[in-house]
């Protein structure tokens, strides 16, 4: 045998054991187990791992954007046309969210945070001075009040008169600054000094600007990497006592910020919102590319804010029969201190139709309305998060026969007290002649008991038979 023919038989030989070996661990799998082992290692949430540092500090931006439904006939609403809305908007925040007092529990295997909300203007990414735009919409405050003394006559009549003499309505108009970050309030002024708990101010995001949502404990990943980021407790607790069944008061998944590595598509994605007071589960939807990177799109189903007709697993979210509403909406009252505040998906996305066709105005869109995540499917970092979330206010038009009876009512109390003076006249009226009576009566007796003893004097001489006429 030649020299060329050993050659050309050892490069066979070295390229068969390469591709015999090749296939074994392509079969095997052993580098991607490695390389697997070494991920679940590197993503969790201790001192110097490469993920800790971007936990404690998000790095990309996160803006936040309003939009506001400003009413355009709010006369002709309250007369019992349909209401028209316009949407205004965005005005657009930077929103930082550092996580603070970062303390590690538990040797290692939870850490506690606070994490703190500031939000910075960007006059750039919106469309107009929040100071100087003006939007018409409900009266929250007045709604909420007339929402919490409903049950009481007295109570109610007393605020109605008090949102007559303040000249408060169903609707109110301030500027975007106002609504958003607080404005004082004349109604809620009035009642304050008599309970000093309902704050004189309100706004949607009144002292949420540098404030936190409390203390969250979070699973750092070192005993278990599929619990990387999962909150573990909220305040202290490990479950919610707001709602009527243990499932609904389970406190599931992470604060959205960060998921385990390794994603599969066939799994459900639990989010924690303190904003919605529950917890929240995505699916995957597709798959995705951001900036070249490979992503899986997760995305909230039609479920999660079902009827409990639709879903049954929701019924636990109704506090009351009262407080079971349609597909699509979720009524919050139980941590909003009362207020009949209902939150849903914008313009009603995924909600059934009779909200939508309830308002002229309102045109759910997948593409503009859709929370959605798209998440590396391998570190299970966020590559790109849009979430969104409607506000609304429940409120109910009562029947002509039901508003004829407690206008009556409240006439009659109206009456009462414009004529109060009056009333007190006659009463001081009539207090005087009782009186005067009294003084006669007491007079007549006196000058009765004057003569009673002559009397008897002439009784006791007749009776010894001597007569003497007094």
């Amino acid at each position: 045998m030649t020299q060329r023919s050993c050659a050309v038989y050892g490069v066979g030989i070295v390229c068969a054991h390469l591709l015999f070996i090749g296939i074994g661990l392509f079969v095997s799998q052993v580098f991607q187990t490695v390389i697997h082992n070494r991920l679940k290692k590197e993503v969790t949430l201790t001192e110097g791992s490469r993920v800790f540092e971007t936990w404690k500090n998000p790095p990309p931006p996160i803006f936040m954007q309003y939009f506001f439904f400003n009413v355009t006939n709010p006369d002709e609403f309250l007369a019992g046309a349909k209401p028209f809305v316009s949407q205004v908007g965005p005005y657009t925040y930077r929103e930082y969210r550092p996580k603070e007092n970062v303390t590690f529990l538990e040797n290692g295997t939870r850490v506690a945070a606070y994490q703190c909300k500031t939000f910075v203007f960007l006059p750039e990414r919106s469309v107009g001075d929040p100071d100087i735009d003006m939007i018409t919409t409900i009266n929250i405050p007045a709604v909420a009040v007339m929402n919490k003394v409903k049950d009481s006559f007295w109570k109610s009549s007393l605020v109605s008169i008090w949102m007559n003499s303040l000249h408060v309505g169903m609707f109110m108009t301030h500027s975007v600054n106002e609504l958003l970050w607080g404005f004082k309030d004349p109604l809620l002024s009035r009642i304050h000094p008599m309970n000093p708990e309902i704050d004189e101010y309100f706004g949607l995001m009144y002292k949420k600007n540098g404030s936190n949502d409390g203390e969250v404990v979070y699973h750092t990943g070192e005993a278990d990497f599929m619990d990387y980021g999962r909150i573990a407790r909220f305040k202290g607790e490990s479950k919610l006592s707001l709602w009527t069944s243990e499932q609904s008061n389970m406190i599931n998944g992470t604060d959205g910020s960060a998921f385990h590595p390794l994603l599969s598509k066939k799994e459900r994605l639990y989010i924690f919102s303190p904003d919605l007071c529950r917890s929240i589960f995505m699916e995957f939807e597709k798959d995705v590319e951001v900036k070249g990177l490979p992503a899986y799109r997760f995305t909230p189903p039609r479920d999660v804010l079902a009827s409990k007709e639709e879903n049954p697993a929701n019924e636990g979210f109704c506090v009351s029969p009262k407080e079971c509403l349609g597909s699509g909406v979720l009524k919050v009252s139980v941590c909003k201190k009362g207020a009949p505040v209902v939150v849903s998906f914008p313009h009603f996305y995924l909600g059934e139709e009779n909200y939508t066709n309830a308002i002229e105005g309102l045109s759910p869109v997948r593409e503009h309305h859709q929370t959605y995540l798209d998440l590396n499917p391998t570190t299970g970092v966020p590559i790109r998060a849009s979430k969104k979330a409607q506000i609304n206010i429940l409120i109910n038009r009562i029947s002509d026969d039901t508003s004829a009876a407690k206008l009556q009512k409240l006439l009659l109390m109206v009456t009462l007290v414009s004529n109060f003076p009056l009333i007190i006249v006659g009463l001081g009226v009539l207090l005087l002649l009782v009186f005067t009576c009294l003084i006669v009566c007491e007079h007549k007796l006196k000058h009765l008991n004057r003569f009673e003893p002559s009397s008897n004097l002439e009784l006791q001489v007749r009776n010894s038979g001597i007569f003497l006429k007094l």
